[in-house]
């Protein structure tokens, strides 16, 4: 079986040519979920949502810069993580996980 070969023009997201789908997964998961963290962020009515899916978009990237492949997925989880992890802080700041729903 031949060996795939190479990109020969050194992209910053070429592939090792081998499928990788639980990594892609979780690389599309932090993207979707720091893309929702902070746009969310920036309404303060939505600090539960923000703040939830920053901090689960926060935990998916970075067991998926665990076991991450290639450049391609480390780039892109790089994004979603700044992404959740800005979602996160902001809606931390404007009520956190469990603010007004617990009693606090």
């Amino acid at each position: 079986m031949a060996q795939p070969q190479p990109n020969p023009t050194g992209s910053l997201l070429a592939t090792d040519g081998k499928p990788h789908p639980r990594q892609d997964a979780l690389m599309v998961a932090t993207l979707v979920l720091g893309a929702v963290a902070f746009v969310a962020a920036q309404f303060h009515h939505l600090h539960l949502l923000s703040s939830w899916t920053g901090l689960i978009g926060i935990l998916t990237g970075a067991y998926g810069q665990f076991i991450s492949a290639t450049t391609r997925e480390r780039f892109l989880l790089v994004i979603g993580l700044g992404a959740a992890a800005i979602g996160f802080f902001l809606g931390m700041a404007q009520g956190g996980l469990f603010g007004g729903l617990i009693g606090f």
